[in-house]
C-alpha cells in the first residue's frame, strides 16, 4: 500500500486488516484493523511523524544523497539489537535485500526476551 524512504511497508492482509513492516526495529505488526482505521492514522501525528521519519531521513540524505530507484536507506545494525539511529549506522541498500535481511534477523531472534545477548555474524 506504501512505502517510505527507510523501506518501512503499509501492507493489507486477506482479511482487510493493515500491518506496518518495519526493518529498522525488525517487527510486523497491525497498525488498523481495517480501512477507516488506517485513514485515521492520516491525521494522527505521532504516527505521521513516525512513519515519515524526517530527521533520520535528513541525517542519511546528508551523507548519501538522493536514493538511486530501488534503494533504501537503512540502519546497518537494527536498532532493536543495539545499532544508533544516526550517524555511522546509516547506509543504503537495495530495498528487496533490506526486506529479506530484516526478515531473516527477526525470525533469528523471534521469542528472545528483552536485554538476551545475541551475537551477530555476517557472511557474504
Amino acid at each position: 500500500m506504501d512505502d517510505n524512504e527507510f523501506g518501512n511497508l503499509i501492507l493489507r492482509d486477506v482479511r482487510g486488516q493493515y500491518w506496518r513492516l518495519c526493518p529498522e526495529d525488525l517487527y510486523c505488526e497491525v497498525v488498523a484493523s481495517g480501512r477507516e482505521e488506517l485513514d485515521g492514522l492520516a491525521t494522527n501525528q505521532e504516527f505521521l511523524y513516525d512513519w515519515y521519519m524526517r530527521d533520520l531521513v535528513d541525517q542519511a540524505f546528508q551523507r548519501f544523497g538522493a536514493l538511486a530507484p530501488g534503494r533504501k536507506y537503512c540502519l546497518k545494525i537494527p536498532g532493536v539489537l543495539g545499532g544508533e539511529y544516526g550517524g555511522d549506522n546509516l547506509g543504503t541498500i537495495a530495498f528487496d535485500e533490506l526486506i529479506r535481511a530484516s526478515g531473516h534477523l527477526a525470525q533469528q531472534i523471534a521469542g528472545l526476551p528483552d536485554g538476551a545477548s545475541v551475537k551477530l555474524s555476517v557472511y557474504d
